[in-house]
């Protein structure tokens, strides 16, 4: 090949690079989150920038509206109509580009689909294992109790103010961060050392598996439950607490990723089960004010259980034995999980696998009844 060939070859590759940068318009950030503005509405910090999704797709139902788009630098507008995509790259401290579209398409009703999913079967008789709850008394909850001090955290005030003490304190201390795992040794000690140390985040499982280690510490009868959408293809979930008060008899919705908690109409707390139904049905729902996203975020009842939890609250899991260190994998270790399925979920009574890595065995036992799945301790 010519050397006249060569420089031809490289100025076309050059010049195709160069046109395909330059066909999409380019917004600067430093932070990754993102204002949105479609049409009368606007979402603050409601765009998280994900430079390895390509494209990252924002769909607005707002037909033949502007969508606006707010960087901590920068901004761009589109007049959005329907079959047309409109692309542009929001460059990332001047290193990650993130190809992002915005579409015109009609919004996913998650709520419509909880609501199909409303029956349960109170008849199943489907055997599950029985919860526990480990005692206060354990070694190493005893040392997590010691070494932060969770009885002064907690204080002195009535129970259901120590568990949101409690709530607000991990939120505060470890920011949440879904776009890494977790460390391998999964209990509190470890992961908070290991944020500490390294000057990172949990996701919103570690965050909840730290403060359920917190509240058997302090003797509340507490599990961690994963909340899961209908679409299996969906890899977002969303992980929380059940904190049980002994003074209300019933379990309280807690979520440390957004400091939340939630109230019917006279104040009082609820549990998953309730803010389900509630939504289900039409019911008032108050979330309390200062629920937030890493203190950057405020979070609105709409997005966040109308929209985001709506779609999350179509079958739950999590493990039977709440303990200190329950996910961390071992070679041997058995960890037993039950799944609480709607009616219209048809699945076998119980599942089982290993990890070929660790060698830790995993079995998830399956029930339609929720009497069995939200019984109290």
């Amino acid at each position: 090949m010519t050397q006249k060939l060569k420089l031809l070859i490289v100025l076309f590759i050059i010049g195709q690079t160069v046109f395909a940068q330059q066909k999409f318009p380019t917004i600067r950030a430093t932070s990754k989150m993102v204002d949105i503005r479609d049409g009368d509405n606007f979402n603050k910090g409601s765009w998280t920038i994900s430079p390895e999704l390509k494209p990252d797709v924002y769909t607005t139902s707002n037909k033949n509206g502007k969508v606006t788009f707010y960087t901590d630098l920068d901004s761009i507008s589109f007049t959005v109509v329907p079959n047309k995509k409109y692309d542009f790259i929001i460059l990332l401290n001047n290193k990650d580009s993130a190809l992002t579209q915005i579409i015109y398409g009609q919004k996913k009703n998650y709520l419509d689909t909880l609501k199909k999913a409303a029956k349960y079967n109170l008849k199943n008789k489907r055997e599950i294992p029985k919860f526990t709850y480990q005692s206060s008394d354990n070694t190493h909850l005893i040392a997590l109790r010691k070494s932060f001090n969770l009885d002064s955290i907690a204080g002195t005030g009535n129970e259901v103010s120590q568990i949101l003490n409690l709530l607000h304190w991990i939120h505060n201390l470890i920011p949440h961060d879904g776009n890494h795992g977790n460390p391998e040794v999964k209990n509190a000690m470890n992961m908070i050392a290991v944020c500490k140390k390294e000057n990172r985040g949990l996701n919103c499982r570690g965050l909840a598996t730290v403060l359920n280690e917190c509240y058997l510490a302090m003797g509340f009868k507490s599990r961690f439950i994963t909340c899961l959408p209908k679409d299996t293809s969906d890899i977002d979930c969303h992980v929380i607490n059940m904190v049980y008060s002994n003074t209300l008899k019933k379990w309280l919705w807690i979520d440390p990723t957004m400091d939340a908690y939630v109230m019917n109409e006279k104040g009082e707390l609820l549990s998953i089960e309730e803010v389900r139904e509630r939504l289900i049905n039409g019911k008032m729902l108050i979330l309390n004010p200062d629920a937030n996203w890493n203190h950057k975020t405020t979070q609105t009842k709409e997005d966040y259980l109308y929209n985001y939890m709506a779609k999350n609250l179509y079958q739950f899991e999590c493990p039977v034995n709440s303990e200190y260190d329950t996910e961390t994998k071992e070679q041997d270790k058995v960890v037993n999980y039950v799944q609480l399925l709607p009616l219209d979920n048809k699945s076998p009574d119980k599942t089982e696998g290993t990890k070929t890595k660790s060698g830790t065995k995993f079995i998830i036992s399956k029930t339609n009844n929720p009497t069995l799945f939200w019984q109290a301790p």
